[in-house]
């Protein structure tokens, strides 16, 4: 991949603006999806494990889509394969929003997966091109907190128009379509991918850096688990529904605002290091909930642990652009993909697993213990990179 030429002495501020609105606005349209879709089926009388088999379509399309994205890129043309997957998942939501049943759902959620992946890695791909080395750190932070942020406003919005009729699904089809219509508007901008290498692969790339994949794992892994059973564990402890649903915005206005801070230590410090700090203030907030819960320390520790472990995910990215370019990158991605997709979809039913063996304190020990083999695994990475 080669980047659009930068004008002498700055920056591709335009390009890299529509890229991060590109992938925002997406996050807006994804994050309003899942309550949505729930609030109905559970309105229907749905069992809360068919509820749960339908939300599994989605990352199922993530990770079916994922290996063909780098192809595909290359065959149709990056930006052209945006738009177009921008369009098929706006019409995937308006299928959605047309049929109301559990069963006609599972297919068009499997689609609508499949076809807002590409969109998702290929902007990716063009920022992580885009932005300096000097700066990657910043930039991606900035990233990261925005699509934190849209993915918070998705059911935010849900509370200004409601659960039903048409308006909420408007509101993510026009988002999608908006998408496109970003796209179409910094195209002149956008990096071309080339087409050195093609047989670069998503599999080629897991064997190429099989311990970054590894931190986008834990952090999707860790994320899901605590979004799904957070409740089952501020339960045993007899919160309300309502501190536990704030406790999870509080986790996820701290995934948001602490990613340009990260971004700036990983600028100064080197992203492993600061992967590395991620991990182990990760897994302190593991081993410090239990005491805190009942205290108001748990508020800042939750926020702290929410930008700590989606840090993870940051830090991955960075090293990503560090590390890879070209025909690399794309592959990189669509891995990035793939993985999150299948850290997404086990990560909560084995914590679940841990959970039921040792009781409620199985959440913290379960994620503790992904949060210390990733330590482990970056401490002796950055021993052998001393000696070597």
């Amino acid at each position: 991949m080669t980047a659009t030429p930068t004008p002498q002495g700055g920056l591709p501020w335009a390009a890299m603006a529509g890229v991060i609105a590109t992938v925002s606005v997406f996050a807006v349209a994804q994050g309003l999806t899942y309550p949505l879709l729930s609030f109905i089926l559970e309105r229907q009388g749905t069992s809360p494990g068919l509820i749960g088999l339908s939300a599994a379509m989605t990352p199922l399309g993530f990770i079916l889509s994922a290996p063909l994205i780098p192809m595909l890129a290359r065959r149709m043309g990056a930006a052209r394969l945006a738009v177009l997957c921008a369009l098929l998942a706006a019409l995937s939501l308006t299928a959605i929003a047309c049929t109301q049943g559990v069963w006609s759902w599972m297919p068009l959620r499997l689609l609508l997966g499949i076809f807002a992946n590409p969109l998702y890695v290929i902007s990716e791909t063009w920022l992580i091109t885009l932005a300096p080395a000097e700066r990657r750190g910043r930039i991606m932070g900035v990233y990261s907190a925005l699509v934190s942020g849209g993915f918070a406003i998705g059911p935010l919005s849900l509370g200004l128009v409601g659960t039903e009729g048409w308006p909420p699904f408007l509101i993510g089809i026009v988002a999608f379509l908006f998408c496109g219509l970003i796209v179409l508007a910094v195209l002149p901008r956008l990096p071309q991918m080339n087409h050195e290498g093609e047989g670069t692969s998503v599999a080629g790339f897991v064997a190429l850096a099989p311990l970054l994949l590894f931190g986008v794992f834990a952090a999707a892994a860790f994320e899901q688990s605590l979004l799904s059973l957070l409740v089952v564990y501020g339960a045993a402890f007899g919160d309300s529904e309502d501190r536990v649903s704030a406790l999870i915005t509080c986790f996820i206005a701290g995934n948001a605002v602490l990613q340009v801070l990260l971004g700036r230590l990983a600028e100064r410090f080197g992203s492993t290091r600061t992967m590395i700090l991620c991990a182990l203030t990760a897994l302190a907030g593991c081993l410090l909930l239990s005491a805190a819960f009942d205290t108001p320390l748990v508020w800042p520790l939750v926020f702290v642990w929410g930008g700590a472990s989606f840090g993870i995910y940051t830090m991955s990215l960075i090293q990503l652009g560090e590390r890879f370019s070209g025909r690399f990158l794309i592959a990189g991605n669509a891995a990035f993909a793939f993985i999150w997709g299948i850290g997404g979809m086990v990560g909560s039913p084995i914590t679940g697993m841990v959970m039921q063996m040792v009781g409620h304190q199985g959440l913290p020990l379960a994620l503790g213990m992904l949060c210390a083999v990733l330590a482990l695994l970056l401490l002796l990475k950055v021993r052998h990179e001393r000696r070597s």
